[in-house]
């Protein structure tokens, strides 16, 4: 979950150095895959009750705000 969770901003700020949109935009595909990763093992933390249900939601949320700026910053690129 660590790797996952710094694996996010860490492909963002390197694809962000990046002179190609081509490559920025593969770097944040990577960092979106990232969230899903961390989404799943959030929720299999919770199926072993290493979390509360409430907990999975908070965190599941903070995800998901993540993802959804990552797909508008994702077409932004596109369209320019």
């Amino acid at each position: 979950m660590r790797r996952a969770s710094v694996s996010i901003p860490s492909n963002i700020a390197e694809g962000f150095l990046r002179h190609y949109s081509k490559e920025y935009k593969q770097f944040l595909y990577v960092s979106l895959g990232s969230c899903a990763e961390l989404d799943t093992q959030l929720i299999i933390s919770c199926m072993r009750k290493y979390i509360t249900k409430e907990k999975l939601e908070e965190l599941a949320e903070d995800i998901n705000h993540e993802t959804r700026m990552l797909v508008s910053l994702i077409n932004k690129i596109i369209t320019n």
